[in-house]
């Protein structure tokens, strides 16, 4: 057996009795969706995050769905959005007809950088797009400098939606992600450091409006029930029973970021200098969904993923082909200024064996593969 490059077995080992009570008691009351677990999930989620109101929800591309309709984005619209992202990112905006416009990211943090803002706006002007808002993305759990990209949304008189899909549990200058943008959208796919199995995700907000439109949205624009109609929705309510396993993972969540946390420092001590690993800004903590480093300049990574998968280390690219790139996306604007940064990750970042189980010596083991397949 290789190395895991995930390791949901080990934590459900740990979880696996609290799991059960769990879902037998969903078995026996019944109430399979929107149950009273999904209502237990979102008070204790607003307790951690200090947000006013979470709704949940079946995906965190709902999730970020959801929260543009709260935000009224309208068909035309323009919303800067990183192209070093997964699809969800763009596709949010693509499927409600508007415009993702790409914008530059830090070589550093991967994250969208506040001085490539200008040159995104600038791109979609020149093309008689309205810019309302900007979607930054909390990539491989840190958050993205709020406060600059903030700053510059103020002056511009935009909105800021977080996609915290891989940043939850992280945070901003003490600030919980969940609180960090006028609304958040985050995701619990499995493979999320707060992840259930199978789908779900969840919208947090101070704004009242926000979230009496994502909870109306949820299910089919309901009003006062759900034969009442009070504006064009979707399907997008949480199991239960995916509540209830997200309450039992809930509550070894911080002692897992704790982990994570042990293991990049880890991974700094025994790849610092050799390759470039990944940086935390000053003003933030990381929830560690990935650990992801920058190979040399031409290194043949498809050639190192190999030798490193001979030894039985998974590795993994997040991600090869920046949205910007790919077909569905190929008419949108793209930031004036380029985005050279976005193209050289692409092509050199690599993923690394990344869990809150994951030991010193399997660590090292990683990290002797890596530096014998240079």
């Amino acid at each position: 057996m290789g190395l895991p490059f995930i390791d949901l077995a080990a934590q459900q080992a740990r979880i696996r009795q609290d799991v059960d009570q769990r879902i037998a008691a969903v078995l026996s009351h019944g109430a399979y969706i929107l149950g009273p677990e999904v209502k237990e999930l979102e008070v204790a989620l607003a307790e951690r995050s200090g947000a006013t109101h979470v709704i949940s929800c079946s995906s965190g591309t709902d999730a970020l769905v959801l929260a543009l309709l709260g935000l009224g984005l309208r068909p035309g619209q323009g919303v800067i959005v990183p192209s070093f992202t997964f699809a969800a990112s763009a596709e949010a905006m693509a499927v409600l007809g508007s415009v993702p416009v790409f914008a530059e990211i830090e070589r550093s943090t991967y994250n969208l950088d506040p001085d490539g803002l200008p040159s995104a706006l600038a791109a979609a002007h020149a093309q008689n797009i309205e810019v309302v808002g900007i979607m930054c993305v909390g990539l491989f759990g840190q958050p993205a400098d709020i406060t600059r990209i903030s700053a510059f949304a103020d002056k511009h008189g935009l909105w800021v939606l977080d996609d915290a899909a891989q940043s939850f549990g992280s945070t901003w200058k003490g600030r919980q992600a969940g609180t960090l943008g006028r609304v958040t959208a985050t995701s619990f796919f499995p493979a999320k450091p707060l992840g259930c199995y199978g789908d779900g995700g969840a919208v947090l907000t101070n704004d009242d409006s926000i979230a009496k439109i994502a909870v109306s949205c949820r299910v089919h624009g309901q009003g006062r029930d759900k034969y009442e109609n009070e504006r064009i929705g979707m399907t997008a309510r949480l199991d239960t029973i995916q509540a209830a396993i997200l309450l039992s993972k809930l509550s070894i969540f911080d002692d897992e970021l704790a982990a994570r946390q042990q293991v990049a420092d880890q991974y700094e001590t025994l790849l610092g200098g050799k390759v470039t690993t990944p940086l935390l800004a000053a003003d933030a903590t990381s929830s560690w969904a990935q650990y992801v480093i920058q190979l040399p300049d031409g290194a043949d990574r498809q050639a190192i993923q190999d030798r490193m998968g001979s030894k039985n280390i998974p590795t993994a690219v997040y991600y090869p082909r920046p949205m910007h790139t790919q077909p569905p996306y190929l008419h949108y604007p793209v930031a004036q200024d380029g985005l050279s940064v976005t193209e050289r990750l692409a092509s050199s970042v690599l993923a690394l064996p990344m869990h809150p189980y994951l030991t010193p010596e399997q660590q090292e083991q990683v990290a002797d593969a890596l530096m014998s397949s240079l």
